[in-house]
């Protein structure tokens, strides 16, 4: 069977856990070339071990890069070892750019520090405009690329202590609808904004005034509604607990799978939903 993204190249930041680990999957599975960008020492084994996986489950080519795309340095290092793998007859293309890569350090207004909004800054939002520039040169000239920045609900719920997490994937969906103009001829430039999704930080990260602040959103969103022998679980606990399950991150996943297909050719420039219905703003 014919795979729709067979051969393209993708280069996933964060791509070694959780929502970029499920988009690397997706993409590989339609027959992509994966790129895993990770930034720490401690997830070195288990990259080199995820990039392993897919390449046998899926027969492609997928490496680990370790660079840390808050810096100029950090993503000329993350293109040119990508560029060094993936040169064929002095021929080099980047397909795809997931900028997934992200943090959150949640705090009220009075207990913001600097260094807290720098981090955050840096690597939501300088890191993906570093990288777009390392890569500009190697995008395709026939549109056919695609970007897709990994914004959040955030950027337009006003959810409390989230002044600056908030604030920086409000500015990652300004630069998409730039880059969709900048980038027209190279590659379609779009934005998802997931709400909660599973994994061990969700609760563990957020404190008991945000959890309580989001369940009403949770119990309101259309596709949060969890449904016994359906689900798992651990979906239906935490619906009880929270209001309503959490996103699976391989959700997440298809709807960018769906943004880097040639049918998603007419669409750039957008915020997608990648939230269940949590947000019908427009």
């Amino acid at each position: 069977m014919a795979r729709s993204l067979e051969g393209k190249l993708a280069i996933i930041t964060g791509g070694s856990r959780g929502i970029g680990a499920a988009i690397a999957e997706n993409l590989a599975s339609k027959g992509a070339n994966v790129v895993l960008n990770y930034a720490s020492d401690s997830s070195t084994s288990a990259t080199k071990d995820f990039a392993e996986k897919l390449s046998s489950t899926h027969s492609i080519n997928a490496l680990p890069v370790q660079a840390d795309i808050g810096t100029p340095e950090g993503a000329a290092r993350l293109v040119n070892e990508t560029k060094s793998a993936f040169t064929r007859d002095s021929k080099f293309q980047i397909d795809i750019i997931v900028n997934n890569a992200g943090i959150a350090q949640n705090a009220f207004i009075r207990d913001v520090t600097i260094q807290q909004f720098n981090d955050t800054y840096r690597v939501n939002v300088l890191g993906p405009l570093l990288l777009v520039q390392a890569a500009e040169s190697f995008l395709p000239t026939d549109r056919s690329g695609r970007i897709i920045n990994l914004s959040s609900v955030s950027s337009s719920t006003g959810f409390i202590t989230q002044s600056v997490y908030g604030g920086s994937k409000a500015a990652i969906e300004a630069m998409t609808r730039t880059w969709a103009r900048e980038l027209a001829e190279r590659a379609t430039v779009n934005a998802i904004n997931p709400g909660p999704v599973e994994g061990p930080m969700y609760r563990t990260a957020n404190s008991e005034e945000f959890l309580e602040g989001i369940k009403g959103w949770i119990m309101h969103t259309p596709l949060m509604a969890a449904r016994e022998g359906v689900d798992s679980p651990e979906a239906i606990q935490e619906a009880k607990e929270g209001g309503g399950r959490l996103a699976k991150t391989s959700e997440i996943a298809g709807i960018v799978g769906m943004l880097c297909s040639e049918d998603a050719a007419w669409c750039t420039g957008q915020v997608v939903c990648a939230n269940g219905g949590m947000l019908m703003l427009h």
